[in-house]
């Protein structure tokens, strides 16, 4: 349950939160909420950031398009082999640690959106099979 919270910010500091939210049509104090969990984050994960997309907003490795969850599905397609994880996506042991770390501390949304992203495949397969039917 979230518990109330008063605090102070400079004014620069309030009106580019308002400026933010109205940018993306959510209440300020939304927008403080997740800036502050995202923040303490990346604290914990300093190779963690996150990124708005058009399946909404996500964690992926700071200085790269990679978004955790595929890190996390490539380990799982090569039966949790990460060695072989790292050569198949390029990237080094440190960005897999990070990725590891931060799918250990946080599961659950990692799971969701490797989930959506097989439910989205299987749903971009369907629709295709269903215009090569239409075009005969």
């Amino acid at each position: 349950m979230a518990a109330p919270l008063s605090l102070r910010l400079s004014d620069d500091a309030l009106q580019r939160l308002y400026f933010e939210a109205k940018l993306e049509g959510i209440p300020p104090r939304t927008l403080a909420q997740r800036l502050i969990d995202e923040g303490l984050r990346m604290q914990q994960h300093p190779r963690i950031g996150f990124m708005n997309g058009v399946t909404g907003r996500r964690a992926h490795l700071r200085g790269t398009g990679v978004d955790i969850w595929e890190l996390i599905d490539v380990v799982r397609a090569c039966g949790g082999d990460v060695e072989a994880a790292m050569e198949f996506t390029g990237r080094s042991r440190g960005d897999m640690d990070a990725a590891l770390a931060y799918y250990g501390a946080y599961p659950d949304e990692i799971d969701a959106r490797v989930e959506a992203n097989r439910i989205a495949g299987e749903r971009g397969r369907s629709e295709e099979h269903t215009s090569e039917l239409q075009s005969h």
